[in-house]
């Protein structure tokens, strides 16, 4: 969703609260479910509203893929008590800002305020919970808006489609095979009450977790939240999760996709521990090192030395199943995508055959270290980060104990990582090529 970004952002974004402090919070459930967590901050005058809806595109049926996106659009439209588009009007007229996103296993919604206008947030979020519109005249709507927002991130993008048929490709059971973003084709098909029936399932609050962070007073806000929040039904029905175990990969997937660009690609996917496991913080070590900034492995060799590529990366998912790793290298005029395969996979074994350096390894924890505090620096992302975790791990603490985690990891677990999942023969290869070598 489009957010509204008055003066209050200046505020949200220059005077944040100090990073690397221990941060405090408050956590408790309420009857019907809702699990609370409160962080108080009076280093400025404004708060930050937020929940997260255990659904993603994962709890999605095969024939209904995009619901859960969709639904990130669809919860702006108003309720029973705030008319189609005033929502982001309260927020705009109280000098605040919001947003929302949806992941393969959550969706997230949010706004900042004043501290004043606390009473607001809760009113709004508790409204989308409780009281949100799911009729036609909206659906219909936001229908041609996600349509549209295909088109222009995915469909009409350069390499757009890349994520999308890499995870086709390495799951063949598992839900994650779908793309977030889901078919046109199955929201076209789908009936109203699909989607009344979809927000019953899933926006219920013993689903969900109410995160407050900001210029607060913890025993005050508890009573506006019962005020709010307290009276909303706990869900009737069990909540849909997944329980599909991907196989692994016997033998390796190649294929080749042809698209609209300039330049031909390769892509690498493979099968990663899902996040919060021991391996999973060694295999983002690894991806780092690889990737992550200038002096990385592939932009330093491939890129600057070899120049086989314009550009190269490497990512991995930080997803509640396991997930995936991959890396992409966009080849140079005139370089054979063998070729720049060739190199990629020279990076791959050096890490699988030698330690990584004292110094790559002191840079990487400099790293970690440095994204864990940009992610925490502010209320929004205080707020985001502690039901992140209390979502996943059940265990918002480790807000302020995470990092340990990957202090933990040595060189030769990221080594012993690269060997284990990074095999040749578990991998799924794609080359991205230009329409005109179609055959």
């Amino acid at each position: 969703m489009k957010g509204i970004i008055p003066f209050i952002l200046f505020l949200f974004v220059c005077l944040a609260p100090a990073a690397g402090q221990n941060i405090k919070f408050t956590e408790y459930d309420l009857p019907n479910g809702l699990k609370v967590l409160l962080h108080e901050d009076h280093s400025t005058p404004i708060v930050a509203v937020s929940v997260m809806y255990h659904v993603g595109s994962k709890n999605e049926k095969p024939d209904r893929t995009g619901f859960a996106h969709f639904f990130e659009h669809l919860l702006f439209e108003g309720s029973e008590n705030i008319k189609r588009g005033e929502f982001d009007d309260y927020i705009s007229n109280a000098g605040g800002m919001n947003n929302a996103n949806t992941w393969y296993d959550r969706t997230y919604y949010y706004e900042v305020l004043p501290s004043n206008q606390l009473a607001l947030g809760l009113w709004l979020e508790s409204e989308r919970m409780l009281h949100a519109k799911v009729e036609q005249v909206g659906i219909e709507t936001q229908r041609q808006v996600v349509k549209e927002e295909r088109r222009q991130r995915v469909d009409n993008q350069p390499y757009g489609r890349l994520l999308e048929e890499a995870m086709q490709r390495l799951y063949t059971k598992h839900p994650y095979q779908h793309s977030v973003i889901g078919s046109m084709d199955h929201l076209d098909a789908a009936k109203e009450e699909d989607y009344v029936q979809f927000y019953k399932d899933f926006y219920r609050p013993d689903n969900a977790i109410l995160s407050i962070a900001g210029d607060i007073d913890i025993e005050q806000t508890k009573k506006l939240i019962d005020v709010y929040f307290k009276g909303i039904p706990k869900g009737k029905t069990e909540i849909f999760r997944p329980k599909i175990v991907e196989p692994p990969i016997k033998s390796e997937i190649r294929d080749t996709v042809y698209d609209n660009v300039q330049l031909p690609a390769v892509i690498f996917t493979y099968h990663i521990p899902a996040q919060g496991t021991p391996d999973f913080y060694a295999v983002k070590m690894l991806s780092m090192a690889l990737s992550q900034g200038e002096s990385s492995r592939m932009n330093k060799s491939i890129v600057d030395e070899q120049q086989k590529a314009v550009a190269a990366g490497s990512f991995t998912f930080d997803l509640e199943d396991p997930g995936p790793s991959i890396m992409f290298a966009i080849a140079n005029m005139g370089v054979n995508p063998a070729d720049l395969e060739k190199a990629m996979d020279d990076e791959i074994a050096k890490v699988q055959q030698e330690l990584i350096s004292e110094t790559e390894f002191q840079k990487i924890q400099n790293q970690v270290e440095n994204d864990f505090v940009t992610a925490n620096n502010t209320v929004a992302g205080i707020a985001e980060t502690l039901a992140n975790y209390e979502m996943y791990y059940a265990d918002a603490n480790l807000i302020n104990t995470e990092l340990e985690r990957y202090r933990k990891v040595t060189r030769e677990d990221i080594q012993r990582v690269a060997k284990k999942y990074y095999p040749k023969n578990a991998r799924v290869v794609l080359y991205w090529l230009p329409k005109g070598k179609q055959p």
